[in-house]
């Protein structure tokens, strides 16, 4: 027998706020959390602005000593794992921590560090190597560390699948606990890519708006004028409990996660399959785990990153999927990445925290810099500012390198 699965808690940092309640405040507000690089210096590269933390101090969740045998994104995962167990209410001992589990993934890991330790073997030969260089980089350990921290025995695991990740490591966390091989799993994702070689590298492709004379302006997904995403930064960590489980023990329950598709494109490495036809059968099979027709879900909050293809295939695939739903413009899509950039491997896990959000307050977020919609882009983006009204189902979509595609179904909880 299935099990309901619930989240309980919720834990969010990035560009636009470092706890929940601060991120959703400036979502809603349409805040723009784009800004001039500030952890290098970007002196002539060819984009020199990100969705950077801000004001984020380590010590304040992990010792100095410690903090320095890990990577930025274990620092962000971390400071979000403790506010999501904090909002859970949750207490981890003897008692339970076998059946808590963990799976945190990112998409790039420790890039800081590899570029570090790099100069470091080139100007100092390989004994000017950290002995920390290895596990502090290392996808695995921020799911590793946050298992140690707070004790979780449980089923462990770090997808890495690219922008895909942290829906992924959602969705596969929410298996675990339907099957009952655990009671409460923390799941999302992190990233901090905000370094020389992933700037630069992703830059090279041509992938990332150049707007460097207006920031907050750059990313604008579903716009005529979009040229490309911005690189964010931050985590996104969900408590998912068994809903028999959370009630015994007297848990808020924020919603309900009901449904998990996934798909591949197979079709190229970096581009997307045209009418985003492997992301039609992602959302497909999400709405089918989760037993519910198209109409019934009233708000998507859309992988769109405000790249020229991926926006237009995204609203395409939407259409086929919901049909008049969509093209009614009764189905309400926004891509909260015009605030935050694009987390990369963080992203999933900070959308669904959102899409959590909005179910929660019944309000959905805005997609800023919406001025002028692309003649491809025909659906209800909330443009400029967020909408409040009735969202009892809501959708969240991923969609990462090498045609991974990711879709997750949450529902409004009522006891």
């Amino acid at each position: 027998m299935q099990r309901r699965v619930v989240v309980t808690g919720l834990g969010l940092i990035c560009a636009v706020g470092n706890t929940a309640p601060e991120v959703w405040e400036n979502l809603v507000a349409g805040k723009s959390g784009m800004a001039p690089i500030t952890q290098f210096d970007a002196t002539g590269y060819p984009v020199t602005f990100a969705a950077e933390v801000k004001n984020f101090d380590v010590l304040q969740f992990i010792d100095k000593k410690e903090s320095r045998k890990m990577a930025r994104f274990i620092h962000l995962a971390i400071a979000a794992c403790d506010e999501a167990i904090a909002s859970a209410g949750l207490k981890i001992d003897a008692s339970n921590a076998e059946r808590v589990g963990v799976f945190i993934g990112s998409g790039i890991g420790g890039f800081e560090i590899i570029e570090r330790e790099h100069t470091n073997l080139m100007t100092g030969g390989p004994r000017k190597i950290s002995p920390f260089f290895i596990p502090g980089a290392i996808i695995n350990m921020a799911a590793g560390q946050a298992s140690i921290r707070y004790g979780a025995k449980g089923p462990i695991s770090a997808t890495a699948t690219a922008c895909a990740t942290s829906a992924n490591s959602i969705g596969d966390a929410f298996r675990i606990v339907e099957r009952g091989d655990a009671d409460i799993m923390l799941a999302g994702g992190s990233e901090a890519a905000v370094t020389p070689m992933s700037v630069g590298g992703f830059a090279a492709m041509r992938a990332l708006s150049t707007r460097n004379d207006e920031p907050t302006k750059a990313s604008r997904p579903f716009d005529r004028d979009r040229d490309g995403f911005v690189v964010g930064e931050g985590a996104g960590i969900l408590v998912l409990e068994d809903l028999e489980h959370a009630k015994a023990r007297g848990a808020t329950i924020l919603a309900e996660i009901c449904g998990y598709g996934m798909s591949a494109d197979a079709y190229h490495m970096t581009g997307i399959a045209p009418e985003g036809e492997g992301a039609q059968r992602s959302m497909k099979a999400a709405l089918a785990d989760a037993k519910m027709k198209p109409e019934e879900i009233d708000y998507v909050n859309a992988h769109a990153t405000s790249t020229p293809l991926g926006d237009v295939n995204e609203s395409r695939a939407l259409e086929m999927v919901f049909g008049e739903h969509a093209l009614s413009k009764k189905l309400k899509v926004s891509s909260t990445k015009s605030m935050t950039g694009h987390l990369l491997g963080g992203a999933g896990g900070l959308e669904a925290g959102i899409t959590v959000q909005a179910l929660r307050h019944q309000m959905m977020p805005p997609t800023i810099n919406l001025d002028n919609p692309d003649e491809g882009c025909r659906l209800e983006y909330l443009a400029n500012q967020a909408l409040a009204g009735k969202v009892n189902a809501a959708l969240s979509n991923s969609f990462g390198f090498g045609g991974i595609n990711a879709s997750l179904v949450f529902k409004r909880w009522e006891d």
